[in-house]
C-alpha cells in the first residue's frame, strides 16, 4: 500500500509506536511472498520490531529463515513482528536491551548461537536520530547517542558475530541517503549514516578472502515510526514529496534489498551500497 503526501499531522514522543501512526505502516504482512531463498538459516536483526526492521524479519521468515529480533525497549511492536515471524512457521526470539553497550552485543551473538546454533545473516538497522535546527542546539551526550548506537553498536556486532560466521554468510548494514546527501537538520544522524558507508566498503574488504559478504542498503526516506517522533507535525505531513516518486516508501519495499543481500543470488555482491529511495540519486 503506497502513501502520498499530504499525511495526516502528527507526533509522538521518541522513539514511536507503530500502532499510533496514520497510516499504518506496510511491512509486508499481507504482501511479501516467500519462495524459499533463506531456507534453514538464521538471522540477528537489530531494530528488528518496527519499521525496516520488521518488514525484513517477516521477509527473511517466510523465506525460511529463524531470525532474532533485538529491540530497546518497545515491547508490544517486538511481540508483533515475532507474532509474523511465527506465523510464517519460523523461530523468533525476542532480545531487549542497549546496543550502545558492547557487553550487550556480545550477549545478542551468544544467545542467536545458543537458539539457533549458528549464524548466517547480520542485519545492522537499529539507529537513533534527532532532529536539530543548529549545531549549538546538539549536545555532546546527543551526539555521542547516536554515533554509539548506529555505528559503535556495528562494529561491536559485527566482531562479536565475525568468529561464528562461515563462508557464505551476510553481514547487511543500513545506511541512508544521508550518506552522501546529509540533511542539516539531522547532521548527527548523517554523519554516522556516512559513516556506516565507510564502514561497509572497508569491511568488505577485509572479509572477501574468508567468504563473507558485507553490503548495506540506503534508504530515502521511509514511513517508520522514527519519523513522527523526530520530526515536528508539519515536516511529518509533507514527508516524502521531495522525491522524484513524490512520496514516501513503506517498510515493505525495502524488504527485497535484503532478501537479494542476504541470499545466494547475491553471491557476487560485496562492498555494495544499494539506493532505495524513491528515485533520489546517489552518485
Amino acid at each position: 500500500m503506497t502513501i502520498t503526501p499530504p499525511l495526516p499531522k502528527q507526533q509522538q514522543d521518541m522513539p514511536g509506536e507503530t500502532d499510533a501512526m496514520r497510516p499504518r505502516p506496510d511491512h509486508g504482512e499481507e504482501s511479501y511472498k516467500g519462495s524459499g531463498r533463506l531456507q534453514g538459516r538464521a538471522a540477528l536483526i537489530t531494530g528488528g520490531d518496527s519499521g525496516i526492521g520488521r518488514a525484513v524479519a517477516i521477509a527473511y521468515a517466510r523465506e525460511g529463515a529463524d531470525v532474532l529480533i533485538s529491540y530497546y525497549n518497545e515491547e508490544e511492536d517486538a511481540r508483533e513482528t515475532a507474532r509474523w515471524v511465527e506465523k510464517a512457521g519460523r523461530k523468533a526470539v525476542l532480545v531487549a536491551g542497549d546496543i550502545k553497550e558492547e557487553s550487550h552485543c556480545k550477549a545478542l551473538v551468544e544467545r542467536a548461537l545458543k537458539e539457533f546454533g549458528r549464524l548466517d545473516i547480520l542485519v545492522n538497522n537499529a539507529a537513533h536520530q534527532a532532529s536539530f535546527s543548529s549545531l549549538e542546539d546538539i549536545s555532546a551526550e546527543e551526539w555521542d547517542v547516536t554515533f554509539r548506537t548506529n555505528i559503535h553498536s556495528q562494529f561491536y556486532l559485527c566482531k562479536a558475530a565475525l568468529p561464528h560466521l562461515r563462508p557464505g554468510s551476510a553481514i547487511i548494514n543500513t545506511s541512508s541517503i544521508n550518506a552522501k546527501n546529509p540533511s542539516p537538520s539531522l547532521l548527527a544522524y548523517a554523519t554516522t549514516k556516512g559513516a556506516i558507508a565507510n564502514f561497509t566498503a572497508g569491511l568488505a574488504q577485509l572479509l572477501a578472502e574468508k567468504g563473507i559478504r558485507v553490503n548495506a542498503v540506503a534508504p530515502g526516506p521511509i514511513w517508520t515510526p522514527l519519523i513522527p517522533s523526530t520530526m515536528d507535525a508539519e515536516t511529518v505531513q509533507s514527508f516524502g514529496e521531495n522525491t522524484p516518486m513524490g512520496r514516501p516508501g513503506q517498510p515493505a519495499e525495502l524488504a527485497g534489498a535484503y532478501v537479494l543481500l542476504a541470499s545466494d543470488e547475491g553471491s557476487y555482491m560485496s562492498g555494495a551500497l544499494i539506493p532505495v529511495t524513491g528515485g533520489r540519486p546517489m552518485l
